[in-house]
């Protein structure tokens, strides 16, 4: 896989030797070029887009870097395409290259032929981002889809064709079932993948539950995130008539500070999927009276 070269100061550049094609290149997650393979320096305007790619963010600081280093020293690592219609090239692996190089102001770019099918050609740009360290988890369970849907490979194959393990890729397609909030928020980053495998756990409850730990989350650790939604689904310690055990939706929030205030007495709503009960504690009998007046009900009589 290629890495992100720091551009060469120029007396470094002035002694490095002409650029010549390796014998035997690599390419992008292992391997070398086979004997059905061709290296050939090809037209940037004979390449179409990838129609597998599932990265849909490059960090431009990066690319930046990439099209200078390309421009003191050309590009180190050829792309990977296969043969598509009218003379044109497909590219299977290497975009971010192809769009440095378009970046550096390059006509052609060097790149091994190789004949595979669409799935291979998947699979191929899949392993490619995923030895990237900036592709987002949205991205990958996104290309983990499509490798089942596509192809119908089971999470076992997946797992086998790009070295993740069978329970992460799991995971990875469940992050497609949470609310599309809280997918934003992976997919910008605000959240990791550790955070949202806790956030799994809340795959029953309502979607404003799950979004609410996960604005929480942005501020936690993964371990106080899991021991909050552990204390959610199983609440303990006090009464829950005098401290509340689960959190509540703001409308609900509101309602019950202005049972409160209204009551001078320490109200609590407690509900879950739509359903709860609104609990009023009384210290005595006589309390018990105030209350029930306030409410509308007859007086206790202690009879």
């Amino acid at each position: 896989m290629s890495r992100t070269r720091k551009q060469p100061d120029e007396w470094l550049a002035s002694l490095l030797p002409p650029r010549q094609f390796p014998a035997t290149p690599l390419i992008p997650g292992g391997g070398t070029v086979t004997p059905a393979d061709t290296l050939l320096e090809i037209p940037l305007d004979d390449l179409d887009a990838n129609a597998y790619q599932t990265r849909t963010v490059l960090d431009e600081p990066s690319l930046n870097e990439l099209a200078n280093s390309i421009q003191s020293v050309g590009l180190l690592e050829p792309i990977v395409v296969r043969r598509a219609a009218n003379g044109r090239y497909q590219v299977i692996a290497g975009e971010r290259r192809v769009k440095a190089c378009y970046m550096a102001g390059k006509y052609k770019v060097p790149a091994i032929v190789r004949q595979v099918s669409d799935q291979q050609a998947m699979e191929m740009t899949i392993v490619e981002n995923l030895l990237r360290e900036d592709i987002n988890v949205m991205d990958q369970a996104h290309a983990f889809c499509r490798l089942a849907d596509e192809f119908g490979l089971s999470h076992e194959a997946i797992a086998a064709r790009t070295g993740k393990g069978r329970v992460n890729v799991s995971n990875y397609l469940r992050l497609l079932h949470l609310p599309a909030r809280v997918q934003i928020m992976l997919r910008s980053g605000k959240l990791s993948f550790s955070h949202a495998k806790a956030l799994l756990v809340l795959s029953g409850e309502p979607d404003w539950v799950v979004l609410d730990f996960a604005q929480r989350a942005i501020t936690l650790s993964v371990h106080k995130l899991e021991k909050l939604i552990d204390e959610f689904l199983h609440p303990t310690g006090p009464d829950p008539c005098i401290e509340p055990g689960r959190w509540l939706r703001p409308k609900l929030r509101d309602a019950q500070q202005d049972l409160r205030e209204t009551l001078a007495a320490k109200v609590v709503i407690v509900e879950s999927r739509g359903k709860g009960h609104i609990r009023v504690p009384f210290a005595d009998l006589y309390e018990f009276d105030r209350l029930a007046a306030l409410i509308g009900k007859t007086t206790f009589t202690g009879k």
